[in-house]
């Protein structure tokens, strides 16, 4: 018996030891020392901004788990821009001047960024921007700066994008009709702003009927005048440009009045959670950067899916997640790079970015047609299909084949 508590006593010491050298071990990798901080500032009660903010943390616990950037640990310093111009610049202020951050990060709301945009001038700190389309806020940046870096295509990069999407879907589908649109646009900037580039940039190849409506996001919600105005101009393609609130407001309303275009396009810049859930999402067309389908053909896309559900319990359903993710990555590779977070160093690694991300795409930077460092310049055209976002186009992403005409509500 006294043989027995020995060798018992000898495994738990043994046990003990091991247990406290991997502690020692994984204190060893850990880094250590001041952070490495970076500033993103986000619309936290949307979708976009909430997903995008918890991507950009498992981006910086996978890094710190690596041992982080230049053996220090990073950090990420999330505030809310509530959707207000003025509440984002006030964020910025506070990240640079209180929380001493290294680098901004962030955004998703075109409206919100023209307001921030001389809040970045004052401070001049490198910013790597994932969200706002509108050519307004690249006017507002203006050719000269060298310090900012955006991710996210400006609308008339996504407009390109989609007249050669639907362009192709029209010559390998001559079924599908394409000629007469009706776009129902937010008036805000983004939407007053993307209606306007649109009827300059498609003026030789489709025609285009608009009416704007107030987004549920900023106090609106009813679009029954502008929805029974798209039903008598009986366009082949109907439009809608908003944010995740007005999605399943205008998907209801339509039924409601009984409203069936051939196609029906919402592009806002994330969905609503359990929106494909609902009979109506089915054959719901949308514009994104990516799609959940996307994991299947790329092993990057795989990973980040499979690790943020592990992270954090639900599935990424908006485009800015990934956005989010890969912004962090996009920053981190650039300070390796420069060996350092100096700012004329850090510019010069980060305009050398070849970023494989989650999207499908590299991110790369080069001009655009006023700033110098633009990186993303297509959307996909997505579509719902048994509940599931399917690739439609471009043909090497695609998961599926459109589904067409849209199908009435009632066989839903």
């Amino acid at each position: 018996m006294k043989g027995k508590s020995v060798i018992l006593i000898y495994v738990a010491c043994t046990l003990i030891l091991l247990v406290g050298f991997g502690g020692w071990a994984i204190a060893q990798r850990a880094p250590a020392g001041e952070p490495i901080k970076l500033g993103a500032v986000l619309p936290l009660a949307d979708i976009t901004g909430a997903q995008a903010a918890k991507a950009m943390r498992l981006a910086v616990k996978e890094i710190n788990l690596k041992g982080g950037v230049l053996g220090r640990p990073l950090e990420v310093i999330v505030m809310d821009d509530e959707m207000k111009p003025a509440t984002g610049a006030t964020a910025l202020d506070r990240l640079a001047t209180v929380d001493k951050v290294d680098v901004f990060i962030g955004g998703m709301a075109s409206g919100v960024h023209l307001g921030q945009i001389p809040t970045l001038k004052k401070h001049a700190k490198v910013t790597v921007w994932i969200g706002a389309a509108s050519h307004k806020c690249e006017e507002a940046v203006g050719p000269d700066i060298d310090w900012y870096f955006h991710i996210h295509p400006w609308d008339y990069l996504q407009g390109e994008s989609y007249r050669e999407g639907w362009t192709a879907i029209n010559k390998k589908y001559p079924h599908v009709k394409i000629d007469n649109w009706f776009v129902a646009y937010e008036e805000g900037a983004f939407g007053t702003a993307s209606y306007k580039m649109s009827l300059d940039l498609y003026k030789d190849w489709i025609k285009i009927k608009g009416e704007s409506f107030k987004s549920a996001l900023l106090g609106g919600g009813d679009y029954r005048a502008v929805l029974r105005h798209a039903k008598e101009a009986n366009p082949d393609v109907f439009l809608w440009l908003g944010y995740e609130a007005d999605a399943m407001g205008f998907a209801v309303q339509a039924k409601e009045i009984g409203y069936v275009p051939p196609l029906f396009i919402g592009s806002p810049p994330g969905w609503p959670p359990g929106f494909g859930k609902s009979p109506l999402s089915e054959a719901v067309t949308l514009y994104g950067m990516w799609a959940p389908a996307i994991k299947e053909v790329s092993d990057v896309s795989k990973h980040f899916w499979e690790a943020y559900i592990k992270e954090y319990k639900e599935e990424p359903i908006t485009y800015f997640c990934p956005l989010g993710y890969a912004n962090v990555y996009v920053v981190t590779e650039a300070i390796k790079r420069a060996g350092t977070i100096e700012k004329a160093a850090l510019i010069s690694a980060l305009k050398k970015t070849e970023y494989k991300s989650p999207m499908g795409e590299i991110i790369t930077f080069s001009p655009s047609k006023i700033i110098k460092n633009q990186g993303i310049r297509k959307q996909k055209i997505i579509q719902y299909q048994g509940g599931e976002q399917q690739v439609i186009w471009p043909f090497e992403f695609a998961t599926a084949t459109l589904k067409y005409p849209f199908p009435s509500w009632e066989r839903r």
